[in-house]
């Protein structure tokens, strides 16, 4: 969980929100200019954008009621200081300051931000940024800032995201002010930004009117592990501060932007890299960069997938076809939250803020008159479960600004992207509270209790299954089951394990790529919370070409004694397809312990084994001390304990790499049942079942075995503590999961009503 002063907040900027008024004295920016020039989507224009600057107090009111308490917000530049330097504007001043006070009247705390890209444009036409003396004016702005603002507000970043605009507004120009600069020129560039903020810091400072924290935003994207292996995770977490970008792109780079502030050096990868662009960095620059500051912020948005490749070096992994993605086209990729709170706790040991974070939808306003955002209230709730992980294993996370509260102008793409969790209509200036607004309430008012990461998952775990070659298997369970296996020996389909000889993995949802015995040991709440050291049963699919060897398995009690601590082995087959005038081995012909030693020790297995004849839909129940074997030619579905354990009376004197098998003659005797249990109660015929019906087979006292026969459509409420599922045959759907023959999967404890349609046949099976 979060800690428990963790801050929950909404962030948004100036230009975005405020709009403008005839007579607010604001002078002209950078984005006023890149706009009348025609290089905004449509050419949408932010002078009037949310009015939030005649709005705010309502705005402000709306956020109370939806439970915001923090709201990191920007000044700008061009409004406060209409030429950049010199004369301030009272009106600004005012301004901002009401808005400070009505925050605080609505119990909102602000975190202020100095520059998120209002670059005055009398500046920018005395050079912008790569003027040396942006740096004076930059800290000419801090001290209006302080002088006039830090009485009400003690929280402040100094600029926000320069990958941004250094990168989109002076190498690549898709941002204003539009510029395709020289390498060498967005170096220097980037050097005064930084210079710039260290001065800032100083005089926010010196000119502050109390005691101040100070922090600064930077953005990137974040490399994350395709594994969890050591050597993909240092391949992400070199790609993430490494130097991979080409030239023309170089100013996408988490460490260039943040080690001089944070470490007090550029990165020697990337002065070797870049030497020939750079300018003269000399000790007072370092020094100037380097003020020590109080926390870091970070916008987040999405990730890339890394691997360790053959020599070490970062791989760069494609994503897949068909990933889910927001509706500008970013990836989804909440693991990128985790990963970037590990990596920067790591490398700088700064309370972290994520000060932007969130996405775009296509949001429309329903027939009801709501807006509902589902895949908001998702993407979100992926992304802030990840930032908790992070945290729970101690990454200093102090809090999350969600990106946005209002819908607004987004730049270049102007009103053709909502990030909002408020609609805004931009014509009436009407404003709608989206579904995902009240579903943060809730995440902000529990401190992340509400989120899924803290609730027992509902997804239903689809398992990649375990094989095992046998030199009695064949190749049936490719061949009737799909199952993608080479070999003729296949022997058996382990489809729900947990067992250290055969581990299956999740497929997908929350629990994609654990074990199932990771799941088990730190999710107990999907299984119902039950009391037992390990997962208890393992169902096997059974391809026997061959016949099996001569079989019995020990008691909870004499395996715990001679196995180790293992579960014994008490199991049942359901046939799923045998030859015709099939027959099994089910018990024996001995009628006490002596005439069962004498036989096996002589050898009388045609005396000793008693076969009986079995039919495809038969259900063997085989307790543990039961003489067992499976003949060639059958399929079946095994359900059992999960353990391993098993005594081998006879196997037909057969090789394995030129030598007889291993026999457990000792053990098998010890452990067998005299007289063996007779035939009647040992088979039932399952074949006819009721239809669309979950029927139970068998309840004994380790599990329940059910079948479920479907004919078009079939309900249940899944009760148990988990319902483990497979599909015997045909395809179907089951709450909106497509299943087919072969699939074997687990439904969660408190998963509730199940609905299946489709044509099918499964067994399912719990524990008693």
């Amino acid at each position: 969980m979060f800690r428990d002063d963790f801050v929950w907040g909404v962030a948004s900027s100036a230009y975005q929100v405020e709009g403008r008024d005839a007579d607010d004295g604001a002078g002209k920016c950078i984005w006023d200019t890149f706009q009348e020039e025609g290089h905004v989507y449509e050419n949408h224009s932010a002078k009037v954008s949310c009015d939030h600057m005649h709005r705010y107090k309502e705005d402000f009111a709306l956020m109370k009621m939806l439970g915001v308490k923090a709201y990191r917000f920007s000044i700008s530049w061009s409004r406060l200081i209409p030429d950049g330097t010199g004369a301030v504007n009272p009106k600004a001043v005012a301004l901002y300051r009401d808005m400070l006070l009505e925050m605080k009247k609505n119990g909102i705390e602000p975190y202020l931000t100095m520059y998120h890209w209002e670059f005055p444009q009398a500046l920018q036409d005395r050079g912008g940024w790569l003027n040396e003396e942006s740096i004076e004016w930059f800290g000419y702005y801090a001290k209006v800032v302080a002088e006039n603002f830090t009485d009400l507000c003690d929280k402040i970043f100094t600029i926000n995201e320069p990958q941004c605009f250094v990168g989109l507004g002076h190498l690549s120009g898709v941002h204003a002010p539009g510029l395709k600069l020289p390498a060498k020129d967005v170096f220097q560039i980037a050097h005064n930004v930084l210079r710039a903020h260290g001065q800032a810091v100083i005089n926010l400072r010196k000119y502050a009117k109390g005691e101040i924290k100070v922090g600064y935003a930077p953005t990137c994207g974040v490399a994350y592990p395709a594994s969890n292996k050591p050597e993909d995770i240092e391949a992400a977490r070199k790609a993430y501060f490494g130097f991979y970008n080409p030239i023309t792109n170089w100013t996408w780079n988490v460490a260039w932007f943040s080690d001089p502030v944070l470490l007090g050096k550029y990165p020697e990868e990337g002065l070797k890299k870049y030497a020939e662009y750079l300018p003269e960095i000399t000790e007072e620059d370092m020094e100037l960069i380097h003020q020590p500051i109080d926390f870091l912020g970070q916008n987040i948005y999405n990730g890339y997938l890394v691997r360790a490749g053959k020599d070490g070096e970062p791989e760069f992994v494609d994503r897949l076809s068909g990933h889910a993605k927001t509706a500008t086209d970013w990836p989804v990729t909440p693991e990128c939250l985790y990963w970037a709170a590990k990596f920067l706790d790591e490398r700088y040991h700064m309370p972290l803020f994520i000060t932007e974070n969130g996405m775009s939808c296509h949001d429309n306003v329903s027939e009801d008159g709501m807006v509902h955002d589902p895949n908001r209230i998702e993407f979100l709730d992926e992304y802030i479960g990840q930032l908790q992980k992070a945290a729970d294993e101690g990454a200093d996370v102090r809090g999350y600004f969600l990106w946005t509260f209002l819908d607004n102008y987004e730049w270049s793409e102007g009103y053709s992207e909502r990030f909002g969790l408020v609609y805004v209509d931009f014509r009436t200036q009407k404003r709608i509270v989206k579904d995902s607004a009240y579903w943060y309430k809730e995440i902000m008012e529990s401190n992340g209790a509400k989120l899924s990461i803290n609730q027992p998952s509902k997804q239903i775990l689809f398992l990649d299954p375990v094989f095992t070659h046998n030199i009695w298997g064949g190749t049936r369970l490719r061949e009737d089951f799909g199952y993608a296996i080479e070999g003729d020996d296949i022997g058996e389909c382990w489809g729900v394990a947990a067992h250290e000889n055969g581990d299956c993995t999740i497929k997908d949802g929350r629990f994609a790529g654990e074990k199932l015995s990771e799941v088990w040991e730190n999710h107990r709440e999907v299984f119902g919370n039950v009391d037992i050291d390990r997962f208890p049963l393992l169902i096997k699919i059974i391809d026997a070409k061959a016949d099996l060897s001569i079989q019995v398995h020990p008691d909870d009690t004499y395996a715990a004694e001679h196995e180790n601590g293992s579960f014994g082995k008490m199991e049942c087959w359901y046939i799923l397809d045998c030859p015709e005038n099939a027959s099994l081995v089910i018990g024996h012909n001995a009628k006490n312990k002596q005439e069962l030693e004498e036989m096996i020790h002589d050898g009388k297995w045609i005396e000793f084994i008693r076969e009986i004849p079995v039919k495809k839909g038969d259900f063997i129940q085989i307790d543990p001390g039961t003489v067992h074997a499976i003949k060639g030619g059958l399929v079946i579905l095994e359900t059992q304990q999960n353990s391993d354990i098993t005594y081998r009376v006879y196997d037909y004197d057969r090789l394995s790499n030129g030598k007889p098998r291993q026999l457990h003659v000792k053990q098998s005797i010890d452990v067998i049942t005299v007289p063996a249990k007779s035939v009647d109660d040992s088979v039932v015929d399952a074949s006819a079942t009721p239809v669309n019906e979950l029927y139970e087979l068998i309840s004994c006292k380790y599990y329940k075995v059910f079948k479920l026969k479907v004919e078009g459509q079939a309900s249940f409420t899944q009760s148990y503590p988990f319902l483990i599922m497979s599909v015997l045959e045909g395809t179907g759907i089951i709450n909106h999961q497509v299943v087919k023959k072969g699939d074997h999967f687990i439904l969660p404890a408190n998963y509730g009503e199940v609905s299946i349609e489709g044509d099918l046949e499964i067994i399912a099976s719990t524990i008693s």
